[in-house]
């Protein structure tokens, strides 16, 4: 069973830093796609990255390029998401989701997404 879960969310300040877990679990490293997006209130949901575990090539949204970093940790199977320079604009809940279909070589940005974690709330306040 393919499962998700999203952590460290919180509460920052402007200018602080967060770093995102989505634990994986039912997936074999290598194998498949993982995305992160957000949705903050009001808007609607947007994607922000995306790696491939086959080689680590990661994608990014051109707004959050050179302020996220995503990342796997493969001793553990999670995809990590790290903000730096949080602002309030960055306030949103943050879900990751696994890239439906097959992902080698692909650009996994845009693409689409078939399962979800239930995401975790960053508020960037002072």
């Amino acid at each position: 069973q393919v499962q998700l879960v999203e952590s460290g969310g919180g509460l920052v300040q402007p200018g602080g830093s967060l770093e995102l877990t989505c634990a994986v679990s039912g997936l074999t490293l290598g194998l498949y796609v993982i995305g992160w997006f957000r949705q903050a209130p009001g808007k609607e949901r947007e994607q922000l990255s995306c790696i491939r575990s086959s080689d680590q090539t990661a994608f990014y949204q051109g707004d959050v390029k050179g302020r996220h970093t995503i990342f796997l940790d493969t001793a553990r199977n999670e995809v990590n998401l790290r903000v730096d320079n949080l602002v309030a604009e960055d306030t949103a809940v943050y879900y990751c989701a696994r890239y439906a279909g097959h992902c080698l070589a692909c650009n996994c940005f845009g693409g689409r997404y078939d399962t979800w974690g239930q995401g975790t709330q960053v508020i960037v306040s002072t």
